[in-house]
């Protein structure tokens, strides 16, 4: 049985800066001096000890949950706020598995975000939430988010390389390198780049 007086959670993002794809969210729940050996912000490890250190983690912690904001969704709201979307509803996903669990009055004692903002959540965890920065190497179930988040960013990234191959997604993960900006130009826009990013506009011939 999980005692709920034990769990904190951390939530963290993947995908802010980026001129395509979506944004993505993780959220873990961990036990009160539970550690994952080798868990650390995802930017400080290589893509193959992420995989490995993500099958971890979703083996081990008693909850987790990724979701993601659309391109469509960040160009309507901003990238901020479409990120606090995402966070909502991966906590949102958590939310339904605790209360599925089987045992009783399931909550977490505190729940960390990375950065300096906080998404609007509802009661109880609003009254639990708070902001961490550089919580990714400080807080482990945030650590764990991070790795969850670019895990599955980097594996989306990699399906949108099979349909745009020439825009060289496998290598940068659509962030704004001189390969990505250069492809931009010689082979325009497609579905999957956000316009409300000035390059992207510019590109399309927007400005």
């Amino acid at each position: 049985m999980i005692d709920a007086v034990q769990l904190f959670g951390g939530i963290d993002e993947a995908g802010r800066g980026p001129l395509a794809g979506p944004v993505v969210a993780a959220i873990v729940v961990l036990r009160e001096g539970q550690l994952l050996p080798g868990v650390r912000d995802s930017k400080k490890l290589s893509p193959r000890r992420r995989e490995t250190l993500a099958e971890l983690i979703k083996s081990q912690a008693p909850f987790w949950a990724i979701a993601s904001a659309s391109v469509a969704e960040i160009d309507e709201l901003n990238i901020l706020h479409a990120t606090m979307l995402a966070m909502r509803r991966a906590v949102n996903q958590v939310h339904t598995q605790m209360q599925r669990a089987p045992h009783n009055a399931c909550a977490l004692s505190r729940l960390q975000v990375d950065g300096n903002r906080c998404p609007e959540l509802p009661a109880p965890y609003a009254a639990v939430t708070s902001a961490l920065v550089g919580g990714d190497d400080k807080c482990p179930a945030i650590g764990a988010a991070s790795i969850l988040a670019k895990v599955a960013r980097d594996h989306h990234m990699l399906e949108l390389h099979e349909r745009f191959p020439e825009y060289g997604f496998a290598a940068h993960k659509g962030y704004p390198t001189a390969a990505h900006r250069r492809a931009l130009l010689e082979h325009g826009v497609t579905a999957a780049h956000r316009m409300s990013f000035r390059p992207v506009r510019e590109a399309a011939g927007a400005v």
